[in-house]
């Protein structure tokens, strides 16, 4: 391409960005590879709810500043269930809000993040990214009856079968972070908590959502989260916040404090309850700070109760927690979802 060429390419790339994507041809348009770009990154996005291809790509840029490896999962995670749900013919418009790319994402990483890397590990993880796509879509048809979204809930239950299957596939080497299997131990409280503890968990927290544990890619996350909606970004920094210090109030580690472990999973529900679930009045908040604040114990619950099988709590509690409180609603009247008579 000529020097002269480059001007209107890059014109008509420009002219098809929207707002919040790449791509603004329009859900029912002949996919492109600029709308296959467009629904990864919204999928990337969609980690943390946000319908956001440049959100996404913050999200992809904090992942690669933190971790090459997982920067590749993410990629080949989120191409992988993207793809199947286009081969499969899911619907133009789910495929490009990005619904079934964030749970390949998730699993992606998670399977690296435990497996020891191969060509044959590779292969597995898209089999598994692939397996999301099955299982999101029968997540959504089972649970839209209830109205209740199906959240990282594919991510989880694939995530899990598949770390157990490698107890019967001799080729597939973990890399030693799942928990050791055994019964749990007592918990006494371990360190000083200071001011920096929490600071480090409050962005910890929020870069946990990729399993990274880089402070400068919770600032990363952040920043993508202040584009897609100031709302959100005040609501993530608040469920980070509160973990850490629901989990501080009960004598958890200093270690996992500073670590974010105790905030990720608050971070996703308080970005639930911030997007439009039940209209906005006094009741309604406390009702999601309740929930942020359940979040943190139903973590350390599970987290216990998974510690026989050696597996590790993922995103359960967060999925757990938002599905109960959205269920209980319709008997609160003074907690009334959007839209509701």
């Amino acid at each position: 391409m000529k020097f002269t060429d480059i001007s209107p390419a890059f014109s008509g790339l420009l002219a098809k960005m929207t707002a919040t994507g790449l791509d603004s041809s329009g859900e029912l348009a002949t996919p492109s590879w600029l709308s296959f770009v467009d629904s990864v990154l919204r999928g990337i996005g969609q980690v943390m709810l946000q319908n956001n291809s440049y959100t996404g790509l913050l999200f992809l840029l904090g992942v690669f500043y933190s971790s090459t490896l997982s920067g590749l999962a993410v990629l080949l995670g989120t191409a992988a269930s993207t793809a199947t749900a286009m081969l499969l013919g899911v619907e133009r418009t789910d495929v490009r809000a990005g619904l079934f790319g964030f749970n390949g994402a998730l699993v992606a990483i998670a399977l690296l993040y435990f497996l020891e890397p191969s060509a044959l590990v590779f292969g597995y993880v898209v089999l598994a990214a692939a397996c999301t796509t099955v299982m999101m879509s029968a997540l959504m048809t089972f649970l839209g009856k209830w109205g209740i979204p199906a959240l990282t809930a594919p991510f989880v239950f694939t995530t899990v079968l598949f770390i157990l299957a490698c107890a019967r596939f001799g080729r597939l080497q973990s890399t030693g972070i799942l928990p050791t299997a055994g019964l749990p131990k007592a918990a006494t409280v371990e360190g000083i908590v200071t001011a920096s503890t929490l600071t480090e968990g409050l962005f910890s927290g929020i870069a946990q959502v990729f399993f990274q544990g880089s402070v400068v890619t919770g600032l990363i996350f952040a920043v993508g989260l202040l584009i897609s909606s100031r709302a959100v970004f005040a609501a993530a920094l608040l469920g980070s916040l509160i973990g850490a210090l629901v989990a501080w109030a009960m004598g958890a580690a200093e270690p996992a404090i500073s670590s974010g472990a105790f905030g990720f999973n608050c971070v996703l529900t308080a970005i639930v309850f911030s997007r439009g679930f039940f209209e906005v009045n006094a009741n309604s908040i406390v009702y999601g700070l309740l929930a942020v604040v359940v979040t943190a114990v139903v973590f350390a619950a599970l987290s216990a109760a998974l510690e026989p099988l050696g597996m590790p709590a993922l995103t359960s509690p967060f999925v757990l927690t938002v599905w109960l409180f959205l269920l209980a609603s319709p008997r609160f009247l003074r907690v009334r979802m959007a839209g509701s008579q």
